[in-house]
């Protein structure tokens, strides 16, 4: 799908993937990379040029060593939009992606117009005792699949006809996502200070029955940007856009077509 190509940010190589033409859209996809694929993507192409870059460790993309948190990738992708010379960047980010974005935008955002920011980890709302985000390397795989979709048959994926490049890739995306969000677990505890000074115009979408980070976080991670709207999605887990497809796209196409 697009066109791959490969961006050399420093000792990073940063694959990318293109497609369609028009004003420039973010895409940063989840920890599981399922967004290229859907058909929002393709909807979305018809009115923006779409740029999906796979993080450090991710897809293609290597890791140097000095890469070690969310915070570093955030300097790699605002690099990024500096080497393509971007500018009036939509960003659409999911889980992993929407920490990412918000880390972003905390350095600078002069080159962001907007954010849309679906279910994204990356702040800590209580004290060193409280669990604000499900963990999920403890529980049992079955208890986050229950809590992370509404409908658990979607969490599962079937590996049993890819290609060795594909099961690599997933493996290589599982590494990473670990070692980026082990250590403090899946937040930067700077991170919710920096984004009073975000400018740029955020709406978040939750879906309503997402038990990894509830509703009631991402009200309270909105809360942390001057000028952030809030909206959930019905019957939909922390993956809203694949669980109602139709839903989410209708709540995309009010805020950016």
């Amino acid at each position: 799908m697009g066109k791959q190509s490969f961006l050399h940010i420093g000792e990073a190589n940063i694959e990318i993937v293109r497609i369609g033409v028009g004003p420039p859209l973010l895409l940063l996809e989840s920890e599981e990379q399922r967004e290229r694929d859907s058909t929002l993507v393709a909807e979305l192409s018809q009115a923006f040029e779409v740029l999906i870059p796979s993080p450090p460790g991710f897809g293609h993309s290597n890791r140097p060593d000095y890469i070690t948190s969310v915070d570093d990738v955030a300097y790699v992708y605002n690099a990024l939009l500096e080497q393509l010379n971007l500018s009036d960047v939509t960003v659409l980010a999911f889980s992993l992606g929407g920490w990412i974005a918000a880390e972003m935008a905390t350095k600078t955002d002069h080159r962001l117009a907007r954010m849309i920011l679906v279910a994204p980890y990356g702040v800590k709302h209580g004290g060193t005792t409280d669990r604000d985000i499900a963990d999920i390397w403890i529980l049992h795989p079955e208890k986050v699949t229950a809590l992370k979709w509404r409908d658990p048959a979607l969490g599962k994926r079937d590996f049993s006809d890819w290609s060795d490049d594909d099961l690599r890739v997933v493996a290589r995306n599982n590494e990473s996502f670990a070692r980026y969000c082990w250590q403090p677990y899946m937040h930067n505890p700077k991170l919710r200070h920096r984004l009073g000074a975000v400018r740029t115009p955020v709406h978040m979408i939750w879906g309503a029955n997402d038990g990894i980070v509830t509703p009631d976080y991402g009200r309270q991670y909105a809360k942390l940007f001057p000028a952030c709207t809030f909206e959930t999605i019905a019957e939909a887990g922390h993956m809203p856009h694949i669980e109602q497809p139709a839903q989410f796209a209708e709540a995309i196409r009010r805020s950016l077509l």
